[in-house]
Formats: structure tokens, sequence, C-alpha cells
């Protein structure tokens, strides 16, 4: 069974730092794409960046460029997003995301930045 767990989010102020975590089960994780979306309240759910199986290349929404870094460890089967200078606007629900035939989804985590 697929099972992604993010973990790490929280409450911190404008300009702070977060790492968030997806550890990830049930695939063979060295061959896959791995990213990270977020929702906001009221908002669609909007890509943030990824990270490639194979040569590690990674994609960043420009919002979030210079501030967010997206990195694998594929010994332990996770994907960090480390995130800093966060904004308010950076406050959302954080999910992991891995295309293996369909789209799977972790349950999300919150970060909230506060002004």
């Amino acid at each position: 069974e697929v099972q992604l767990v993010e973990s790490g989010g929280g409450l911190v102020q404008a300009g702070g730092s977060l790492r968030l975590s997806c550890a990830a089960s049930g695939f063979t994780f060295d061959d896959y794409a791995i990213g990270w979306f977020r929702q906001a309240p009221g908002k669609e759910r909007e890509g943030v960046s990824c990270i490639s199986s194979s040569d590690g290349s990674t994609y960043y929404a420009d919002s979030v460029k210079g501030r967010f870094t997206i990195s694998r460890d594929n010994a332990k089967k996770t994907v960090y997003l480390q995130m800093v200078s966060l904004k308010p606007e950076d406050t959302a629900v954080y999910y992991c995301n891995v295309f293996l035939f369909r789209a799977y989804w972790g349950q999300g985590t919150q970060v909230t930045v506060s002004s």
C-alpha cells in the first residue's frame, strides 16, 4: 500500500523557517519523482516544488524560488522541504505527492505563518 506521511508543520512568525518531511512507503521510492503541493483556505491546491527520481533535478514555483529547497534521502525514503524567509502567504496545508498510475497524497501538514 502506497503511503505518504508529512510532518514538520507548525506556527512560525514571518521570516522564520520550517523543514517539512514526507516519509514514503509501499513503492520503489528511488524510481519516482516526489512533489510538494499546498492548499490555502479558499484556494485551489497548487504545486510548490518537486524533485526527480533520476538526477535529482528540481522545480520550484516562482512564489517560493530562493526561499524553499527540496531534497530527498533515498536511503530513508524521505523527501524534505526546507522553507526559510516564510511569509504569511505561505500559510497552507502542505501535501506531498507521488504519481503511480494515479496520484497519491499524504494527509497534509499545516503551516501557519503569522505576520
